[in-house]
């Protein structure tokens, strides 16, 4: 399932997707730089995940097209080597409760404080 919008709020840092079904998902820059498909990130193999720290300002700068089925998109860290394909991207919408909870424990595990977006350092 293709998304019939894709619109970047840059001042707020969420990618708003709206779907065919007329699902609407609003997911923060932050939540997906975090779950990038990326080895750098996901890892060449279970358990080779790497935990993404201080991601809270990360933003969007440019989303491109990949063919009809995906959008690669490059973030202000310089991180843009994860393709997002459409089922990823209506996965990560629609277990963001799940996924985010889980992202909050291992950042606390790993005794990292997140600070709030747009909180200098």
């Amino acid at each position: 399932m293709t998304p019939t919008n894709i619109a970047l709020h840059q001042k707020s840092r969420v990618l708003e997707l709206t779907w065919p079904d007329g699902v609407v998902q609003n997911l923060p820059c932050e939540y997906l730089r975090v779950y990038s498909p990326s080895a750098e990130v996901r890892g060449h193999g279970p358990g080779q995940e790497v935990l993404q720290l201080g991601k809270e300002n990360v933003n969007i700068k440019e989303i491109e097209p990949i063919g009809h089925y995906a959008v690669k998109l490059g973030f202000d860290d310089n991180h843009d080597s994860g393709l997002y394909d459409w089922g990823l991207l209506r996965e990560l919408g629609d277990n963001y409760e799940e996924y985010w909870a889980d992202y909050l424990a291992r950042c606390e595990k790993a005794k990292y404080v997140r600070k709030e977006p747009g909180q200098v350092i």
